[in-house]
């Protein structure tokens, strides 16, 4: 497998105004990744086009490949309609800065009004949406995929139960090992669902509390079933990463292994540790 970052990794640093977007490529490189995925921020679609195309030329300077494009969805809130012609043009963008494949979102479970659907009531609405999305985007080489996070659609019966449903060749799991703690699933129990599913995979790792026992203020959130979770530098925190990795290698994934960082520590660190921590994993 090859490692790649996500340039959500470096929020910490964009957000404290040590960089900016147009600095994830070269900073990635500098460090040793060998490909790095694009999460879209709050810029406006012609913001992002343009943004994709100055990608793009980085990235073919520098030699380092954008291996995916990630933007937010919900088919029940905003309307399948408006919600497949928007991600319609997400695909657009993600073609324009050459990213083979695209993660978007399927829904939180409720609608504009707030009426909350069970999966069986969503499930119908959000498969006809993926379809719809994921023929358009073959058109333009680019493998849409969910990604097993946002509580509705994160367990891995759930997420399966979607893939099936959607039953396109163009369509796949983003499979996030750490996500699933997220629901309260170990990963290792997780990834005997997902792995055969996996068209991208990302590297995560988590510190963990359980329901009942002191949290403190900073840093953790809440899982579905009332546990504390809080990023980790991968191989840190509780995530099997050495298994999850066993486990997909035998399902025959030898594709991208991107690093999500979303930890206290010092970003940059961080993400050294962790590249270093993932090639010892990956060496053994």
């Amino acid at each position: 497998m090859k490692i790649a970052v996500s340039s959500y990794s470096f929020s910490q640093a964009m957000g404290d105004g040590r960089m900016v977007m147009t600095d994830v490529i070269p900073k990635a490189k500098q460090m040793g990744f060998e490909g790095v995925e694009i999460v879209r921020g709050g810029q406006s679609d012609a913001e992002m086009r343009a943004l994709a195309k100055e990608l793009k030329a980085q990235s073919e300077g520098e030699g380092l490949p954008i291996i995916a494009y990630m933007t937010g969805a919900d088919f029940i809130k905003c309307g399948l309609d408006a919600e497949v012609e928007r991600l319609k043009r997400e695909s657009e963008i993600a073609a324009l800065m050459g990213a083979p494949r695209m993660r978007h979102d399927s829904t939180s479970g409720a609608d504009a009004e707030g009426r909350v659907y069970t999966v069986d009531e969503a499930l119908k609405t959000v498969t006809e949406g993926y379809r719809r999305v994921t023929e358009f985007a073959a058109g333009l080489g680019v493998h849409t995929m969910i990604e097993n996070h946002g509580r509705f659609f994160q367990a891995s019966a759930r997420v399966k139960r979607l893939i099936d449903s959607v039953a396109h060749p163009n369509f796949g799991w983003l499979v996030d090992m750490g996500n699933f703690l997220c629901v309260d699933e170990q990963p290792v129990d997780a990834l005997k669902t997902a792995a055969g599913y996996a068209v991208h995979a990302h590297a995560k790792d988590f510190h963990f509390k359980r329901k009942g026992e002191y949290v403190p203020p900073q840093g953790w959130f809440e899982t579905a079933g009332g546990n504390y979770l809080r990023g980790a530098i991968i191989g840190h925190g509780i995530v099997n990463v050495p298994e999850c990795l066993r486990m997909l290698r035998e399902a025959g994934y030898d594709s991208w292994l991107s690093v999500e960082f979303e930890g206290m520590e010092d970003c940059i660190k961080a993400l050294d540790c962790d590249l270093a921590n993932l090639r010892e994993m990956l060496a053994k």
